[in-house]
């Protein structure tokens, strides 16, 4: 018989502990998910929010990722510590370099996902801090797109948004109504040089997604972006 998922469930998928080694030396612990038939066809790489106010790859929305979607949605889910960083799994080697040598971190990151994991479609999924580090360091062309989870916009430049928009790679920006940095009316402003971006407001969600109707609603619009034939995803199991 089919049981609700909750916060806490855990989906069947292959799970293995990875460590992503960065062009400055620099040992970065994470976890890789993938379907149980290790169809690595289609896959996110998820770029936690500020480690300072406790964001970690273990952050609620990437850890529920990585919990359901390998087995729902047939989506490999890779996630990590940038530097400094620590969860439950341990903590990355370095110090926080307030998103700017991140940069090796997002690099060596998306070089693993092709050159060790052999995901063939990679998406790179930010959430707040992460969409900076997205936005800025997560050019490598091989790169399918991005989705962006209450991005602030705190450290991009009009410039770096104009590359995008110049690259023409899909982008989508989930904003929630009542976020606490960057609200959708002044995202669109911000955004306004990025003309591909599909800015999506969501109704009554603040800035850390709490709640599993902001979870379910957050997993759903991955996998709109990632593999739309999975939906509408189920809420049993």
């Amino acid at each position: 018989m089919a049981e609700l998922i909750r916060p806490s469930t855990v989906l069947p998928a292959k799970r293995e502990a990875i460590t992503i080694i960065t062009s400055d030396g620099l040992h970065l612990i994470g976890e890789f998910a993938t379907p149980k038939n290790d169809d690595r066809s289609r896959g996110i790489l998820c770029l936690h929010p500020l480690p300072t106010h406790g964001g970690m790859m273990d952050s609620h929305i990437y850890k529920k990722a990585a919990n359901r979607l390998p087995a729902l949605a047939g989506i490999s889910v890779v996630r990590f510590n940038t530097r400094g960083t620590e969860s439950a799994q341990g903590k990355s080697e370095g110090e926080f370099g307030c998103g700017v040598s991140e940069r090796a971190d997002v690099v060596a990151a998306i070089e693993y996902c092709f050159n060790n994991l052999k995901i063939e479609n990679l998406w790179v999924v930010g959430w707040s801090f992460g969409t900076d580090l997205a936005l800025q360091h997560a050019t490598d062309p091989r790169v399918k797109g991005l989705i962006l989870l209450s991005p602030p916009l705190r450290t991009t430049t009009e410039e770096e948004l104009k590359f995008w928009n110049k690259d023409g790679r899909p982008v989508l920006a989930l904003v929630p109504e009542l976020d606490d940095f960057l609200r959708p009316d002044e995202a669109r402003t911000r955004f306004g040089p990025l003309t591909q971006i599909k800015l999506v407001a969501v109704k009554d969600a603040k800035h850390l997604w709490v709640g599993e109707p902001f979870v379910h609603r957050v997993l759903s619009e991955i996998v709109q972006v990632v593999n739309p034939n999975r939906l509408p995803l189920p809420t049993e199991f």
